[in-house]
This record gives C-alpha cells, sequence and structure tokens, in this order.
C-alpha cells in the first residue's frame, strides 16, 4: 500500500497555477501502466516510469532505452508521479520545475517476470516484462552502488538477450513522434497540431534564428499535399520461371519460397484489403493477418507477399496451413497462428515504385516496416551466394528458393527476371476424376490429373497417397458436386475402368518424383487444395536453364594503373562497381548523375561530365531537363550495373547524383547536409557536429542517417517524400544551416568561403539546389587509396576512427555489413512547414 505522502515531493515541486501538471493524489493500488514520456528540459532525456502502489515510480533516462543488451543506460530515480502524469503531454512552463517539453513517447503494461515480484524494487533489482508499443519484451532495472554523501539514486536500464532485442540506438532515433497525437517534439512546443518550430533542446532561440536566416520565403509556396487515404488499387503480380539451377553472380538476391498464398495487401491506415494473386478479396479469410497490419497504422502502401503457417518446427507448411484455412476465416488458434512474410513494395504513399530496382523496393519495404513484430515478416534475403542458401534450405527440408534480379523493375507477368528453383518437383494440376477403393472407410482410390497445355486439358496419371481422412472427406464432397457423365480429358481406356468423372475446377497441388516418358506422374503425393488458383490457369512448369552471368560491358585496359599511391587498376575498380552493384543502385538508379571521369587514372587530369554525345553506349541513358535557358538538354542517369561499368569503362571513378529521381526531376527526394571540416580538425568533432545535427533534425521529426564520404567529412542524409519544389528545399536547407551557424558560431560556418572556415565545419547545404550533385553511396573517389563513401549506423559511427576506413579492395567486407544497415536511407516523411 503505498504511503499518503507519496506524492508529497512531487507536490512541493509544482506551482499547480502555473504548470498544467496533475496534481498528485495515490490512486488506488492494483494496476501495471508503464509510460515512457520523452522530455525536452534542460537536458534532453526520457521518463521511465512503471505504475507500483497507486504511483507511477520514475526514472530520467539520459540516453533514452536502448534494445541492446550491451548497453546499459544510467537510469536516475526522480520523484514519484500520480497515475494521471501517465497521459500528460504538452509544455512545463520556463522556470517551473522540469520546465519543457514532454512528449508521450510509450505506453503499456508491465509485469515481473515468472518467479520474481514488484516488491524487489525495494532490493535494488527488478526483472520485468514490458508490453509497450515501442519498448517490448524483458527488461532489467539494477541500482547502482551510491558513493559517500551521494543524493542522487542511480540505476542501470538494460534491455534482456530476447527476440525483442536489437543493435543500435534505433528505437529513440526512429521514434519521433507522440505515441498518443503523433506529434513531433517542436508541434507540441508550438502546441498546435500541424505547424512546427525548430525551438525545442538545442537553444532556446534556434527557431528564431532559422526564421531570421536569409532567403526565408514568409509563406511555403507548395504546402504540402492532404496524405491521399484511398487504398491502392490490386496489381497483378509478377511470377517468377521455374529453372533447372541457382543463378549466380551478385546481381541476383534471393529469398526463401515459402510454401503458402501468395498475397497482395492494399493498406492505408486502419483499412486494409488482402487480395490473392488472381485479385480475389480474402480479407476475412486472413483477419488476424488483416488486424495485425491495420494495428500498424501504415501510410498508404501496396505490399507483395507470402500467407504461411508453420509448423511445430518453426517451418513453412502447407498443409498445416490448409488445416488453418478449413477452421475458417482464419480463425487459428495459438499453437498454428497464420503469417505474412512481405518480400516487394509496389507503392508508398501515392507513389509507384514498381520500377524501381529490386533492392530499392526492397530497402523501402524494410524502412516501412521496421517497427513490424509477428506475424508480419521481411522476409530476408542474401546477395550472391545463393546455392548456399538453396542446398541448406533443401536440407531442412524446405521448398527451395526465389532467386531475383536486385537491379530489375517489378512487371506484373511471369519474367525471368525472377526465377524459382526447387528442392523437390511439386506442381498444381486440375482434378478430372476419381477411382473407387475397396478399403472400408476410403471413399476414393486415387485422384485423376490434367494440366493444360495450350486450349487443350492433357491428361497427367493419377496420384494416391498424401491423403488423411479429413482431406478425402472434404474432396469427396467438393468431387459430388462436380459429377459429370462426361470425361473432361482423354485418357487411355486402360486407365478409364471404375473412374467416375468431374467437371476440371479443383486445382490441387502435388508432389512427385518426375514425368515417365508419357508424360505421366511418377510417385505423386496429395498436399492439398489451391482455392486461390483458377484451374484455367493451371499449365506444365518446365525448369529452363538458369540465366547465365554475363555483362554487355567489355572493360579494356583493365591492368592500367588508376590509383598509382596503391596500384589498383581500372579491372579493380570495374571489380568492385560489379560487386557492389545491388548495393549502389538503390541510391543512383534512376538519378541524374554527374561523373568524375580520370580516363589516365586519378594522379592526372580529372573532370566533371554530366552530358554524354552517345559514346557511353546505350547501357547509359540520357533525359531531358529543363535549363535556366528555357531550353533543354540530356542529363545521363543509369538504371543496372552495366550501365556503371560503361561509365568505369569510360574512365569514371566518382558517382554523384541530383536530390532527385527521373520520374519527376523537379520533387526533391532527399536533403544532405555535407560537413566539411577545416584542414586539421579532429574527426571526432566532425562526428560530434553530425550527431549534434541529426538531434536537430529529431527535434522538428525528421528521421536523418550519416554517410562517410569517402573524404574527411560525413554527410547527415535526410530522406523526403517527394511534394515540395527546389525553392522550398534550398530555403530550408539554407535557413536549418545558418541558424546552426548562428546559434554556435565557433563551431560551424554556413558559407563557403575558407576565412571563414578557419577552425570550424562548413555545413554546406548547397547540395540542395536544382543542379546541384552530391556523392552517391558507395561510390569510389578519386583520391589516394581509393576510398569509397559508405553509408554507417549512428552507433557504428561513434566507433569509427578513421573518416575513410574501406576502399575499393573492400566489396565483400561492405556486402556482409550491409545485413545491419537495412533500412538506411529510406523514410517516409515530408519537410517541416516552419
Amino acid at each position: 500500500m503505498a504511503r499518503k505522502d507519496a506524492l508529497s515531493t512531487y507536490n512541493a515541486k509544482r506551482d499547480f497555477d502555473r504548470t498544467r501538471e496533475p496534481k498528485g493524489k495515490v490512486a488506488k493500488t492494483g494496476g501495471n501502466s508503464f509510460v515512457v514520456q520523452k522530455h525536452a528540459a534542460t537536458r534532453l532525456h526520457w521518463d521511465f516510469r512503471l505504475e507500483m502502489d497507486g504511483v507511477l515510480k520514475s526514472w530520467a533516462v539520459t540516453r533514452g532505452p536502448s534494445i541492446d543488451p550491451a548497453d546499459k543506460r544510467l537510469a536516475v530515480r526522480t520523484e514519484d508521479h500520480p497515475l494521471d502524469y501517465g497521459t500528460f503531454e504538452g509544455l512545463i512552463p520556463k522556470g517551473e520545475y522540469g520546465g519543457g517539453t514532454v512528449m508521450l513517447w510509450d505506453r503499456g503494461t508491465w509485469e515481473p517476470i515468472a518467479g520474481k515480484s514488484a516488491a524487489d524494487i525495494e532490493d535494488g533489482h527488478l526483472h520485468f516484462i514490458l508490453h509497450g508499443e515501442r519498448m517490448k519484451g524483458e527488461w532489467l532495472l539494477v541500482r547502482m552502488k551510491g558513493r559517500p554523501k551521494e543524493k542522487r539514486e542511480n540505476w542501470l536500464l538494460r534491455k534482456i538477450d530476447d527476440k525483442e532485442a536489437g543493435s543500435g540506438d534505433a528505437l529513440v532515433e526512429r521514434a519521433l513522434t507522440s505515441i498518443v497525437t503523433g506529434r513531433s517534439m517542436a508541434e507540441i512546443e508550438a502546441d498546435k497540431a500541424g505547424e512546427q518550430s525548430l525551438a525545442g533542446a538545442h537553444g532556446k532561440g534556434f527557431a528564431a534564428k532559422m526564421a531570421a536566416a536569409k532567403d526565408h520565403t514568409a509563406k511555403i509556396s507548395d504546402r504540402r499535399k492532404t496524405r491521399a487515404t484511398a487504398l491502392p488499387r490490386f496489381v497483378k503480380p509478377q511470377l517468377a520461371t521455374l529453372v533447372d539451377a541457382v543463378p549466380t553472380g551478385n546481381d541476383w538476391l534471393h529469398e526463401i519460397k515459402y510454401d503458402g498464398y501468395r498475397a497482395l495487401i492494399a493498406a492505408s491506415g486502419q483499412k486494409v484489403t488482402l487480395f490473392t494473386r488472381n485479385g480475389l478479396d480474402w480479407t476475412e479469410k486472413f483477419a488476424p493477418l488483416t488486424g495485425a497490419i491495420a494495428a500498424l497504422d501504415l501510410p498508404p502502401c501496396l505490399i507483395d507477399g507470402e500467407v504461411v503457417a508453420l509448423d511445430g518446427n518453426g517451418n513453412p507448411d502447407f498443409s498445416t496451413l490448409q488445416q488453418t484455412l478449413k477452421r475458417g476465416h482464419g480463425q487459428e488458434d495459438a499453437t498454428r497462428p497464420l503469417h505474412l512474410f512481405a518480400f516487394d513494395l509496389l507503392s508508398l504513399d501515392g507513389q509507384d515504385l514498381k520500377g524501381l530496382p529490386t533492392i530499392e523496393r526492397k530497402e523501402r519495404l524494410e524502412a516501412l516496416l521496421h517497427q513490424a513484430e509477428s506475424p508480419i515478416h521481411v522476409s530476408d534475403h542474401v546477395l550472391g551466394a545463393g546455392e548456399t542458401l538453396f542446398r541448406s534450405l533443401c536440407e531442412a527440408g524446405q521448398e527451395g528458393i526465389i532467386s531475383k534480379r536486385a537491379d530489375a523493375p517489378y512487371r506484373s507477368s511471369r519474367t525471368r527476371s525472377w526465377v524459382k528453383v526447387k528442392c523437390t518437383r511439386r506442381q498444381e494440376f486440375v482434378l478430372v476424376g476419381w477411382t473407387r477403393s475397396n478399403a472400408r472407410g476410403r471413399p476414393f482410390a486415387s485422384l485423376l490429373l490434367a494440366q493444360h497445355e495450350g486450349q487443350k486439358l492433357v491428361y497427367k496419371g493419377k496420384v494416391g497417397t498424401g491423403f488423411d481422412s479429413q482431406a478425402m472427406d472434404e474432396l469427396d464432397k467438393a468431387m459430388a458436386r462436380l459429377a459429370t457423365d462426361t470425361a473432361p480429358v482423354d485418357v487411355p481406356r486402360a486407365e478409364t475402368r471404375g473412374v467416375s468423372w468431374i467437371k476440371p475446377k479443383l486445382v490441387a497441388e502435388i508432389a512427385f518424383a518426375e514425368f515417365t516418358a508419357d508424360g505421366r506422374v511418377r510417385h505423386g503425393s496429395f498436399l492439398g487444395l489451391r482455392a486461390d488458383k483458377p484451374a484455367k490457369t493451371v499449365k506444365p512448369e518446365k525448369p529452363a536453364p538458369a540465366p547465365v552471368p554475363k555483362s554487355a560491358i567489355d572493360i579494356s585496359s583493365r591492368d592500367r594503373v588508376i590509383f598509382p599511391e596503391t596500384g589498383q587498376t581500372k579491372g579493380e575498380l570495374a571489380d568492385y562497381y560489379s560487386r557492389i552493384a545491388p548495393l549502389m543502385l538503390p541510391f543512383s538508379a534512376n538519378r541524374p548523375i554527374s561523373l568524375v571521369r580520370c580516363p589516365q587514372g586519378r594522379a592526372k587530369k580529372c573532370f566533371f561530365q554530366k552530358h554524354d554525345s552517345g559514346a557511353f553506349g546505350q547501357e547509359v541513358r540520357q533525359m531531358p531537363i529543363r535549363e535556366k535557358n528555357g531550353g533543354s538538354e540530356d542529363y545521363i542517369y543509369v538504371d543496372s550495373a552495366d550501365g556503371l561499368l560503361a561509365c568505369v569503362q569510360m574512365g569514371t571513378i566518382e558517382f554523384h547524383g541530383w536530390a532527385s529521381r527521373t520520374d519527376d526531376v523537379e520533387k526533391p527526394d532527399r536533403m544532405i547536409f555535407d560537413l566539411d571540416p577545416d584542414e586539421g580538425l579532429d574527426f571526432d568533432k566532425v562526428k560530434r557536429a553530425a550527431k549534434d545535427i541529426r538531434d536537430h533534425l529529431a527535434d522538428i521529426g525528421l528521421v536523418s542517417f550519416a554517410m562517410l564520404s569517402g573524404g574527411k567529412g560525413v554527410h547527415v542524409v535526410v530522406p523526403l517524400t517527394p511534394g515540395h519544389n527546389w525553392d522550398t528545399h534550398k530555403d530550408f536547407a539554407s535557413r536549418f544551416a545558418q541558424a546552426l551557424s548562428a546559434a554556435e558560431p565557433d563551431r560551424f560556418t554556413a558559407t563557403m568561403s575558407k576565412a571563414k572556415r578557419k577552425g570550424r565545419i562548413f555545413i554546406d547545404w548547397l547540395r540542395n539546389q536544382r543542379g546541384s550533385t552530391a556523392i552517391l553511396p558507395y561510390s569510389a573517389r578519386a583520391r589516394p587509396g581509393a576510398p569509397v563513401a559508405i553509408p554507417i549506423d549512428w552507433e557504428e559511427l561513434d566507433r569509427m576512427k578513421d573518416a575513410h576506413p574501406f576502399s575499393i579492395d573492400d566489396p565483400d567486407t561492405l556486402l556482409k555489413r550491409s545485413k545491419g544497415l537495412k533500412g538506411w536511407g529510406f523514410a517516409a516523411q515530408a519537410l517541416p512547414e516552419i
């Protein structure tokens, strides 16, 4: 039972005539809520609160909670708060205790782990489970031993290693809005629903400085369009071609071939429709899944994936899926839930993504679903090494793999840019009849199978195994309704004895060893009926030869030394781009580019080039772009690995890209702040500057990412949903940079002048104007040692001792580390209207 004076300290610290915080009153015991409030007071911190004994026990977590079990976050015990505080979001007036902005950052329920008690807090050790919207799974609070005469009570908050654990600071870096109102810290500070201010945790005059900066437009010329809420329409899915071997090369990515039902999910907030591959609405049939998707509150999007059920070993199992669906409308039990494995993203926020490379669509899907949890999953993939994955899946009894060209667009047809390789042979067949059984309780002995070849239905033999009693009863009832006296297919007379015919409406999936010489199924086994596939679409699948890796680009003079300091050659540079293309194309494809060409090597004459007179060949594309004088010029862009290699063949070392794409060059999709330090400035200062800029951007609701430029600086990259024009883009970047330099003139300058850069970091915002370019992720640099520009997560940036740790010699290392960077550089967000 809580003491009546448990909130006396809380009440004594507050003037309730000035603050909107609730007055302290001890509530009845018995609840188990928890809440986390992001609090921009003297220093930004996260207030972590657990309901106990009618109050909220509270800790101030200085750096915010981390899902990395290796991180022990300092949590300073503060006064108990009333339960009503768990709904408080808003402003605490300056001069009041804790004055600043408070955001409801997370909420939910908690309980001690089995065998433990809330009373353990008195012993300085609390092991508990959180069921929040952001914080989940097991956590630990441990009280530290205090120093003599130390007044404050220090604890450590740590995540236990479980399925909810992760790495880095992704939780606090990406969760930038209120869990209740959806507002950013700036919107709460402004106390308005839709307008934002830069005033926040990093200097009270910051917003005023930004508003007063030069080139400020009094009114943004093209206000952000209201997000469309209509559900995207159904799109026919892309289908894979069966091949006899796994394609090789790094231009292929490989995924598990899930043994389930293909599904396309149209979502927009709470509205969700789930389509089969043929456009049937199965939303109700998969109700628990659609409910889980609705809970994610996604922006308008169209997702491609597979619905599966898992067996007792956690493997996709088609028969388990059949049994689950037979119970009706997706009402699965706790031991056999349905799962969605999403593997493609076809549209987002009204933007058609089908023309983007596969690898970029996957990256955007990762970013969209980064907070999803079971039963919603993003299908993993590997680049290259497909044969190893295939072998391990076959050994585990799985169906096989799907291999996809990393640089290919999405096509609503069967293509060879998606191929499938199966561990065992299995196909769909139309049921055309059945034979009687003499066994008691068995309604039939075997089923007759057929497939469409051209306009004709062709007999394919019989299958008599794989049925359990439930399957036989259901097949018996289904076939009785389709009985006919006419054979729907030509069958040899010797095989028609005792056959009862049915109309060719039912589709069954059959596993078999091979086709005999006369086209009959050998050693067939029934797997289940396919309600999602019309009988008229069932055709034989004959494995085609696997695609042979080849490039249309012949690299000449491979032995020419391009980097004289370290001896790397043109051939080695080409090999690097060939290997790294799947990672590079999401950021470089379909974007106007400028090239740094050094035909005789980096130590000799190099020059920029953005136009092509035709010398680069057909793999390097061109598009007309309007110039300032009213005319137009053809600009270069690439959309494939061969396009990159064609540029290398012509002496290109560096690739620089516009901040917009070829489908709408007038609407930027990323903002870049290039931190260019004065000569001799310590790299640690550049890293700190990048993280400070990240925090300023987070205060106004913008997620940002870090990239080592391959030189001496760091790029802070802000992905954006295209919607505003170049004037707005340039104006925002300019005012942001100038506000920072005005707030901390000893650290930053927004002026290019070398004289004004002395001892400072130049925040180069000039990359954000029409026609300007910035170095692209994974591009090599024409510098000694052949360094490369690399995406990096914020935690890894802390550990970096060198501004350019990787070179063109490291493609394998970069491919391996990319697994931890999924979703880097992608976020659905727009510029705040400041």
